[in-house]
């Protein structure tokens, strides 16, 4: 059997653009994606603590150092700029994986987004 874990969260991000007009996905700071130990095309759940919204989307590097956390495509409807997200992905692991596995966490600055 495997059991879907947290393997990776960036924790209270704060949206920086939402852009409507782009195929999908979220773009990321490659800072904050090199932090969190997540990868391009990635799968992730991003919700939005402002207003609950959920989605499931996939990773796109962003320029290094920007701050960059843009919503894009239909997502960018759901999460405006200002709004604060969680970040999270997964992985499949056996329960003994799972006992003894920690999930990377990220608490970047909650306006620069700059990892503290």
């Amino acid at each position: 059997m495997l059991l879907e874990i947290l393997k990776s969260k960036i924790h209270r991000a704060c949206v920086t653009e939402a852009n409507l007009n782009y195929i999908g996905s979220i773009t990321i700071d490659e800072d904050l994606v090199d932090a969190a130990g997540l990868y391009a095309n990635e799968k992730v759940t991003i919700v939005n603590i402002n207003n609950g919204e959920r989605i499931d989307t996939y990773v796109i590097k962003g320029e290094r150092g920007s701050g960059k956390i843009c919503l894009n495509g239909a997502a960018a409807r759901k999460f405006a700029v200002g709004d604060l997200v969680i970040i999270m992905a997964y992985a499949q692991m056996t329960p003994q994986e799972a006992e003894t596995f920690t999930p990377k966490v990220v608490f970047p600055d909650s306006v620069t987004n700059k990892i503290l």
